[in-house]
């Protein structure tokens, strides 16, 4: 099963991930970085493609 990292440190907090994959992604109040919405997740295109739209590369996706 695939699993998502958000690096944290590296993240602006721009919201693209949660643009592209709102399922997916959030803003986290607290920190103002990414976050997932669950654990339980689908690895889609659509993540695929809102890891590598990320300016700051911090979205990996572990296969």
């Amino acid at each position: 099963m695939a699993e998502i990292i958000i690096d944290t440190y590296q993240c602006s907090g721009c919201e693209t991930c949660v643009e592209m994959c709102p399922d997916i992604f959030r803003i986290d109040e607290a920190t103002e970085k990414a976050a997932l919405v669950t654990t339980a997740l689908e690895i889609t295109d659509a993540v695929y493609q809102a890891a590598a739209f990320c300016p700051e590369k911090c979205i990996e996706i572990l296969e």
